[in-house]
């Protein structure tokens, strides 16, 4: 019960501090490691790559704007690359519920 707990608090905090994307412009997308706290209008994060200049962009958009070519996801530092801290952890959180409860 008290892991229970546990997950209500951190989706909380992590709610109420506001949504972070990482932020680049780059030809390697997994050198992208500047983050940043999105603008209340953003809820998303994106990643777009510029076709012909081997070229991909990361940042904060809101869920109107993301059309096309444009990946966008939802939660924190989402548009990376690799899985990123907070996002392994809820994984492995909601792992061990399962388990637990089976």
């Amino acid at each position: 019960m008290q892991l229970y707990g546990a997950l209500v608090l951190f989706m909380t905090l992590s709610a109420a501090c506001g949504l972070r994307c990482y932020t680049c412009t780059a030809t390697d997308p997994h050198s992208c490691t500047d983050t940043k706290s999105c603008s209340v209008i953003f809820n998303r994060c994106f990643s777009l790559r510029v076709e012909g200049y081997n070229m991909v962009t990361k940042g904060c958009q809101t869920s109107l704007i993301c059309t096309g070519s444009m990946a966008c996801c939802e939660g924190n530092l989402c548009n990376s690359a690799t899985p990123t801290g907070p996002s392994v952890i809820l994984l492995l959180v909601s792992l061990a519920m399962i388990t637990l409860s089976l």
